[in-house]
């Protein structure tokens, strides 16, 4: 495709190549400039605004080439210049197949330099593009197959109908063959519309064999003439019994981590009632400690049991771990909590340690940086790359006694920290004093590789 610049010169904005014979152009095209010197007809289609094919073949990096060039009109305005260009190196006989191609090719770019091709559509689909695999039948002006490509026979076969189609008339066979009425009826009347000139977006219909197949019928009128029309046809039945099994995968999984958070929740329950039991304040502590891991874990899986993807949204469950850490120390402390920065979306895989380790640090926090009634505030600041998360957990309090080294801690919580980050997050973890007075720990964790 050419678009026109000053001075009569022409810019390539687009090139495709034949997928079943030799390419006239190795090279890329794209980019590259010509003016009405080196490609006469590109002015001529343009000046004229019709399909130029006077010109005799021309010898390209030594190979014979036969050119064509085909205006491409908006309104009546000619907008571009579509130039094809056909190897004449190998001489064949030509399939009927090819033949059939050739022709409904040729209409088509008639319709574009009547500028009645491609056609506007009120609601464009950016799927319904046709592919190389889709089946191709031509049809007459009375609605009668005159060629079916092996594909479309393949489809239509998958449908229920075992005979050859050349001669048959689709729009009553194939709403013969859908098992819905009202899909059959829209189908054939698509087919019918498209022999009447008017374009139609792809519909997905399936047969009462239960084969799956979409559809997109496009006119033919080259010159305003009725031709007849092409219908495409691709078979998706395997395509469609893989995303049900998909959904019901998706489904099952998502019911698993709902019923996985409701068990999580009854353990938290179970423990607070049994804290409610006890007199001694370390064992009220710990159980205490053991209902903030479960609940987060649930948090978790809460999350995923509304994720299609097995992806966590991890800012919405910080900031729901969050509150429930502050309402855990406001009762001895005066600490508040604020997030920065963005966690963005996660894998399911690390989501859980991953909220693990960062309840585990605040806790910290809250335990030991600050005395009974003491103010202050713990920073959570989260920066994404390509590669890497980075969570920087920093607080104003008494900061890390002497001495202290978190291989060697005997605290439960950082244990599991630095358990988890080494097993589970394959990420490092650091704790150091800040220079103007208390905590902060570093955490890295790799994002490449994820999914």
């Amino acid at each position: 495709m050419w678009v026109p610049l000053d001075d009569n010169r022409f810019l390539c904005v687009a090139q495709a190549r034949p997928t079943t014979a030799p390419t006239a152009h190795p090279e890329d095209v794209v980019g590259s400039e010509v003016d009405s010197e080196e490609h006469p007809q590109l002015r001529r289609a343009r000046d004229e605004s019709r399909i130029c094919r006077e010109e005799d073949p021309r010898w390209h990096l030594g190979v014979p080439v036969r050119r064509e060039t085909i205006p491409v009109r908006l309104g009546n305005e000619v907008v571009a210049v579509l130039s094809r260009s056909t190897n004449l190196a190998v001489p064949r006989v030509p399939s009927p197949l090819e033949i059939s191609y050739l022709g409904s090719a040729a209409d088509l770019c008639q319709m574009v330099a009547d500028g009645t091709f491609p056609a506007p559509e009120p609601s464009p689909d950016v799927h319904t593009s046709p592919r190389v695999g889709d089946g191709l039948i031509r049809l007459d002006p009375s609605g009668a197959v005159v060629f079916a490509s092996p594909n479309a026979l393949s489809a239509y076969h998958r449908m229920g109908h075992a005979s050859d189609l050349v001669g048959v008339h689709l729009a009553p066979l194939t709403r013969s063959l859908i098992g819905d009425p009202f899909d059959a009826t829209e189908v054939a009347q698509r087919i019918r519309q498209a022999l009447d000139g008017q374009t139609s977006m792809r519909m997905e219909a399936e047969s009462r064999r239960g084969a799956a197949v979409l559809f997109r019928a496009l006119p033919l009128r080259p010159r305003g003439q009725a031709a007849g029309a092409i219908v495409l046809c691709r078979d998706v039945t395997e395509v469609r019994r893989r995303d049900r099994a998909l959904m019901s995968k998706d489904a099952t999984i998502r019911e698993i981590h709902h019923r996985v958070k409701n068990n999580l929740q009854t353990v938290a329950a179970l423990l607070r009632l049994q804290s409610r039991r006890l007199t001694n304040p370390e064992a009220k502590e710990a159980l205490a400690e053991s209902v903030r891991r479960v609940t987060s874990i649930a948090l978790v899986h809460e999350t995923l049991s509304m994720s299609v993807d097995e992806r966590v949204d991890l800012d919405d469950v910080v900031d729901k771990v969050i509150p429930m850490m502050s309402d855990v120390a406001v009762t001895e402390t005066q600490v508040s909590v604020r997030r920065e920065g963005g966690f963005g979306i996660v894998p399911a895989e690390i989501a859980t340690p991953l909220v693990m380790v960062l309840t585990e640090l605040v806790q910290n926090a809250f335990e030991h940086a600050y005395a009974p009634g003491q103010r202050g505030e713990v920073v959570v600041h989260s920066e994404r790359s390509a590669k890497y998360l980075d969570v920087t957990i920093t607080d104003d309090g008494k900061g890390l006694p002497q001495g202290f080294s978190l291989e060697r801690t005997d605290r439960l919580g950082l244990q599991i920290v630095r358990t988890l980050v080494d097993s589970e997050l394959r990420g490092s973890l650091s704790l150091r004093r800040r220079p103007r007075g208390g905590t902060e720990a570093v955490l890295r964790v790799p994002l490449r590789g994820r999914r």
